[in-house]
């Protein structure tokens, strides 16, 4: 017998032998010949090697932050990768290909470089093989921004948000009529494909489940005062310290800290202080607090210093503005993206609310919202990491009162808040009164801004929240 190990693949050819083997439609007929024609016994399956593109913003390199897969997983297209970490933002990588995953490339906190493999995936090789392209989602994105999917030939448009929820509930995006501009899928219309198909909203799951604590009936009874006496103090032992130094790369935030505080240094820094009677902005704030909460949003006081230090810019736009690396040229920035320095797991980050100039206090409380949200869950985007042209420091939310923040290239200016502490103040026929003190520390840019200049935005800044009403007089 001439053929050996026959399969079915789509490769066929012709090579020299004994014999030729020629196929008919009810049998296989030989003849002494010297070709053979025969079948070479390959896989069907091809691997790719599926690389990591492009983020943008000049990004070379990313930390790997977590797996959603592993080998030997079945992946789709636009299934969730992996998470990477640059020095910017967090990203998530989703496929392009609908296989199997052969190789990790790395393995969790390794530095992946772009335009290098990060995983290999093993394809259908008769469906063919689109020209490399990753598909790279970065789940908090401006409500303007989209993205673009290929689904079964139909361009569907929709939010990165948008395609993890339908990805969470089993949902092809193909099969969802969208009622946004130029036929957008919103989160609406995922929510109301899954009420008629299982007659209940499905909301996505978060990533880490928060237990609520059981109810009083529930909890275990304390130990009565005469038992708890009689629980044994340990005895102390002495410490044996057996512990070693450990060296550990700079990465991720902490990276991007580095460089942002080096560029700092060269910045001469102008200091300036005061402090700020907020009695009427607390109770303005706990009247306003329930209608906020009826309309979904968390109110705090910061929107209303975000507000108020926007009014104070466009009365002094150079505190708004940036210099360039020679010294020869500023640029008044005609946007006010006023950032908010925020404490997290991964470090400190400074996330800022766009075009402050032309939003309501709600819409900054909102924004803020968001904001905190994903920077909580790490899955702050570039976009709401970069441009800022301004920046507060809210350190008053852990402690202390003064400070002495430093300027985050270009910017040319910031304030951190200190807490608000109930002080005694005289009013204006000298009567002692209880008082909602908060102090509040500038630095400026001293090479563009002098300490007048500084003293000035201050002063009109501690006037609108001395007195909110005041506010409305230039609100537009």
């Amino acid at each position: 017998v001439c053929i050996h190990r026959v399969r079915s693949c789509s490769s066929i050819r012709f090579i020299k032998s004994k014999y030729v083997c020629v196929f008919d439609k009810s049998a296989l007929k030989f003849s002494h010949q010297q070709r053979l024609f025969r079948t070479s016994a390959v896989s069907c399956g091809q691997i790719v090697q599926f690389k990591l593109s492009d983020i943008g913003e000049g990004i070379t390199e990313v930390t790997v932050k977590e797996w959603y897969i592993k080998e030997g997983d079945s992946v789709s297209q636009f299934d969730s990768i992996c998470e990477v970490q640059s020095d910017k933002a967090s990203v998530t990588i989703t496929s392009r290909y609908d296989g199997i995953i052969r190789k990790l490339h790395y393995n969790l906190d390794e530095i992946a470089y772009v335009g290098k493999p990060l995983v290999d995936i093993e394809i259908d090789a008769s469906k063919g093989v689109a020209p490399e392209e990753d598909v790279v989602e970065t789940p908090p994105m401006s409500h303007e921004e989209h993205t673009h999917q290929e689904i079964k030939g139909h361009k569907t448009l929709a939010t990165p948000a948008v395609r993890r929820l339908a990805m969470e509930n089993n949902i092809k995006l193909s099969e969802v009529v969208g009622t946004g501009k130029d036929n957008r899928i919103l989160k609406e219309d995922i929510l109301n494909y899954l009420a008629k198909q299982t007659g209940a909203i499905l909301p996505p799951s978060p990533k880490a489940e928060i237990i609520p604590p059981l109810p009083k009936s529930e909890t275990v009874p304390a130990a009565p005062k005469d038992k708890a006496r009689k629980i044994p103090v340990p005895v102390s032992r002495p410490i044996v310290f057996s512990g070693k130094d450990k060296t550990e790369p700079i990465t991720g935030f902490h990276k991007a800290m580095v460089k942002t505080m080096s560029a700092a240094l060269k910045i001469p820094h102008f200091g300036y202080c005061d402090e700020i009677d907020l009695t009427q902005l607390v109770q303005l704030r706990e009247e306003l607090k329930p209608l906020a909460q009826i309309r979904g949003v968390k109110l705090s006081f910061m929107p209303f210093f975000i507000k108020a230090a926007s009014l104070g810019l466009l009365q002094y736009p150079i505190l708004n503005a940036s210099l360039d690396e020679s010294c020869q040229n500023v640029t008044y920035k005609a946007s006010h993206n006023i950032g908010v320095a925020m404490d997290t797991e991964q470090g400190l980050i400074v996330p800022n609310v766009k075009n402050v100039q032309v939003c309501s206090v709600f819409e900054i409380a909102s924004e803020l919202n968001r904001l905190q949200s994903l920077g909580s869950a790490g899955q702050l985007g570039t976009n709401d990491l970069t441009g800022g042209t301004f920046t507060l420091s809210n350190i008053g939310t852990i402690g202390g009162t003064y400070a002495k923040p430093v300027i985050l290239p270009p910017e040319v200016a910031i304030g951190a808040l200190g807490k608000i502490q109930v002080l005694p103040r005289f009013n204006g026929k000298g009567e002692v009164f209880k008082a909602q003190i908060m102090n509040v520390s500038w630095s400026a840019d001293h090479r563009i801004i002098d300490g007048a200049t500084m003293a000035r935005f201050s002063n009109l800044w501690k006037s609108y929240l001395e007195n909110p009403a005041s506010m409305l007089l230039d609100l537009k």
